[in-house]
């Protein structure tokens, strides 16, 4: 994909040459008496130098657009990402989709997501929220035992209403105003922000650092993390061509993440709603980064972990 063009950081600056007023008189009084001096002479025109009304513009020409510093690395990872894109990781995530029933890939799905509800839940202590870290809690247990080990998201029906809420450690940096940092588009990851990518780190690390084995083993982690990146890319399938099919493909991408990422924080805090729509359709699409913005994830390489939720059920509700 092609790299953007920066838009300019402020709107021209102008100096303009003025002319000093003429033939104003200085009056001064003096025990009654009016005094008339002549005010000093103006100064001279300035010379005609060819420039349209004396004006000097100087114009601001950045390197980058605010909030990506390493915009044209990234717009590069961006296009070698969406390369790979087409020529591997669609064809197989189709073939995935086409090849596997609906209840095998949900059953995947639900699987992987049951295993981030630890991670959701300590998040939610971490953020003082005890209602919807007993929610999680609850939702956890649920589906470990009645939905066979979470193949089957039992939790969320009836009688429990107990959808999943996305959270994190990104998350939890964010809602006690850590700054998302530069954004970056890496490969294998996909977009994140410095904030993003240390906080996504700290929690892959809970599982295996808490339990061990298998969550140790290079093999199991490889695996899960191919599975969910092509299922995520299989299921959002339409989602991913729109992007692509913009103007201006790695701004859309860029905007897109960090609209989410700011919607489901502002979530925590009761603002908005971090609804599907919100998600998957931020408000705006421009090619500049306001400042804070910083939750989904346009991840599409091999081996990446999205730190979006993996289905429309888990961005129902706001996590806050």
């Amino acid at each position: 994909m092609p790299a953007i063009a920066p838009d300019r950081l402020a709107p021209p600056l102008s100096y303009r040459t003025m002319a000093a007023p003429t033939g104003t008189p200085w009056q001064s009084a003096a025990e009654g008496n009016q005094a008339t001096v002549a005010a000093p002479p103006a100064p001279p025109p300035p010379a005609n130098t060819g420039d349209s009304g004396g004006e000097i513009v100087v114009e601001a020409n950045p390197l980058h657009t605010p909030g990506d510093p390493l915009e044209r690395v990234n717009a590069k990872s961006f296009a070698a990402t969406q390369a790979a894109d087409k020529a591997l990781v669609r064809p197989v995530a189709m073939a995935y989709k086409h090849d596997l029933p609906k209840p095998v890939r949900s059953g995947l799905r639900n699987f992987l997501n049951n295993l981030r509800e630890p991670e959701i839940f300590l998040n939610f202590l971490l953020q003082l929220k005890p209602g919807k870290a007993a929610e999680t809690l609850g939702r956890f247990a649920i589906n470990s035992t009645v939905g066979l080990a979470g193949l089957i998201d039992v939790a969320k029906r009836k009688p429990f209403h107990l959808p999943q809420r996305a959270n994190g450690f990104a998350d939890t940096l964010g809602y006690y105003g850590v700054k998302p940092g530069p954004f970056l588009f890496l490969p294998l990851i996909g977009p994140t922000t410095l904030r993003d990518l240390v906080g996504n780190g700290i929690d892959r690390m809970l599982l295996p650092v808490a339990i061990g084995k298998p969550f140790t083993d290079t093999r199991y982690a490889t695996s899960t993390n191919v599975l969910r990146s092509v299922d995520h890319r299989a299921q959002f399938d339409e989602r991913f061509r729109k992007m692509q099919a913009s103007d201006d493909p790695y701004a859309s991408a860029r905007s897109f993440y960090l609209h989410s990422r700011q919607a489901e924080i502002d979530a925590l805090h009761g603002r908005g709603r971090n609804d599907a729509f919100a998600a998957y359709h931020p408000p705006v699409l421009d090619t500049t980064l306001s400042p804070g913005a910083g939750t989904a994830s346009l991840t599409a390489s091999l081996g990446a972990a999205p730190t979006w939720p993996a289905s429309a059920d888990d961005a129902a509700l706001p996590a806050g």
